[in-house]
């Protein structure tokens, strides 16, 4: 067990973090946005590069409420929560009484009830982590809501880039794929726009939402095209699970015009980044060559998950020991 000294600590308010909530990126300044990866650098400098565990959040009980599958996000946060000494309640909504009708705000203010202070919650249905803000006292942090956000996803891309490149002014980000159906992709833009960096949208036409232009971003149906004025490629999981109706043609023509392999690598730039939120589809959105080798970030954002994870349960902690911003 470790403390971590107070210059290394972003408090609320004078930080510029006044959010009770996280719930998307849309909601926040860019000043909230470099508080996060201000104290996640802090957090992994302290903290996951020694193996340290603090305890700011002793006596803290944290919720993960999962009503959707995930591997690397509810294992990071529930990691992340233990790292900062906090007690932690992992709930999937398998085997429990939402199969016996209860409801998701029911199931929340149960567990509430039990004494979590932190309630971070994914959902099919987009905008479920607001209501259920509403509904609760505790702070609610959003891990993924339908296609709407995923702001720590995009935390973690955005801290993983910074890292890497030190500014985002100047930068050329490409998010490439599925970027209809893709709640990374939205979070993502809010981030990028915010931070100062170009954001092109890349995919077939039906897989681009309409007007998305109007978030600022530029379109291009043609990965090719874009190689070579791209710093950093983002390449989106095809969302089957969420498709209702086919898209394009098929896996084979798709991997074709969109896919990442070693001869679109030539033709991007020397330094170019591959990032890529996980699962992976290997062979579709990029080959096994190119996710495995040197321009690949891919476990990078993974480590940096942990540690961006961390800075959004404590700076939600102290808002609401605090007060501050009320």
């Amino acid at each position: 067990m470790s403390t971590i000294p107070d210059d290394q600590l972003v408090r609320p308010g004078g930080s510029g973090w006044t959010s009770e909530h996280l719930l998307g990126l849309e909601d926040l300044s860019s000043e909230e946005i470099t508080a996060i990866l201000d104290q996640a650098a802090e957090f992994k400098s302290c903290s996951l590069e020694n193996n340290t565990k603090l305890d700011l959040l002793s006596g803290t009980v944290v919720a993960n409420l999962f009503f959707e599958p995930s591997t690397r996000t509810r294992t990071s946060f529930s990691l992340a929560a233990k790292r900062l000494s906090a007690d932690t309640i992992d709930f999937t909504a398998s085997g429990s009484s939402l199969s016996k009708g209860e409801t998701f705000i029911d199931t929340a203010r149960n567990i509430e009830a039990m004494g979590a202070s932190l309630v971070v919650m994914r959902h099919k249905s987009p905008g479920a982590p607001h209501l259920l803000a509403r509904r609760v006292g505790a702070a609610v942090l959003n891990a993924g809501d339908g296609t709407h956000e995923h702001p720590t996803q995009a935390l973690l891309d955005l801290f993983t880039i910074r890292e890497k490149r030190g500014s985002f002014e100047g930068l050329t980000v490409t998010l490439v794929g599925d970027i209809l159906h893709s709640r990374v992709a939205r979070s993502n833009i809010w981030g990028l726009k915010k931070l100062g960096a170009r954001v092109i949208v890349c995919g077939p036409s039906t897989l681009i939402p309409p007007r998305i232009e109007e978030l600022g971003v530029e379109v291009s149906h043609r990965l090719d095209d874009v190689l070579a004025e791209t710093d950093c490629i983002n390449l989106l999981r095809i969302q089957f699970e969420r498709q209702r109706g086919a898209f394009f043609p098929s896996i084979r023509e798709y991997t074709h015009f969109y896919g990442m392999n070693a001869q679109r690598l030539k033709a991007a730039r020397d330094d170019v980044m591959i990032l890529a939120p996980g699962p992976i589809n290997r062979g579709v959105e990029l080959t096994p060559e190119v996710a495995d080798g040197p321009h690949s970030v891919i476990l990078d954002q993974v480590t940096n998950g942990l540690a961006v994870r961390m800075a959004c349960l404590y700076l939600l902690h102290e808002r609401k020991k605090t007060g501050v911003g009320q």
